[in-house]
């Protein structure tokens, strides 16, 4: 509630007060001269930062890498364009912040931590063997080494499954 507030009402009273103030010290023919070129040059500089990004996400895909940080920024040139083209000096300041190379990748990390940070605390691990025996005990698998095999890194399997135990069974009926 407090962001939507924030974000629709605080936020335009800003702007309006600030386009008032600077058109009062400057004039208002040049106050919206300035309010049209940034929106200008904040459109081209989007542009042009967009198709790096898309750049550098398609490396890193290449790579087999996640492109997790570069989606994370494509979020912020896509926001950045909107507040360039926004009227006002308060959005100008946030939209060149979210454009510029420098300034977008700290932010665009501090998002996909917390984004991160907040889905690993709803995740609740668990652990299980397969067997009813724990592997030093042997494992029932045909290996050499099974009395004495401890789990390591290497014991991991990351893996997908999907349960077709209802579809079977209406396969059989059928």
């Amino acid at each position: 509630m407090l962001p939507l507030f924030l974000l629709f009402v605080i936020l335009p009273i800003a702007e309006i007060m600030l386009i008032i103030n600077v058109s009062a010290s400057i004039g208002g023919w040049n106050t919206f001269f300035i309010v049209i070129i940034t929106a200008f040059f904040g459109a081209y500089f989007v542009r042009q930062q967009g198709f790096a990004l898309i750049q550098q996400m398609q490396s890193k895909v290449n790579a087999g890498q996640s492109p997790s940080t570069e989606m994370a920024e494509g979020i912020l040139l896509l926001i950045a364009g909107v507040l360039l083209i926004t009227p006002g000096f308060i959005t100008d300041i946030m939209g060149f912040l979210f454009t510029l190379p420098f300034s977008r990748g700290p932010i665009a990390n501090f998002v996909v931590k917390a984004i991160i940070s907040k889905k690993m605390g709803n995740v609740h691990f668990t652990h299980s063997h397969f067997g009813q025996q724990p592997f030093d005990q042997g494992s029932g698998f045909n290996d050499t080494n099974s009395q004495n095999h401890t789990p390591n890194n290497d014991d991991i399997i990351d893996a997908e499954y999907t349960d077709k135990s209802d579809t079977d069974s209406k396969d059989r009926l059928n």
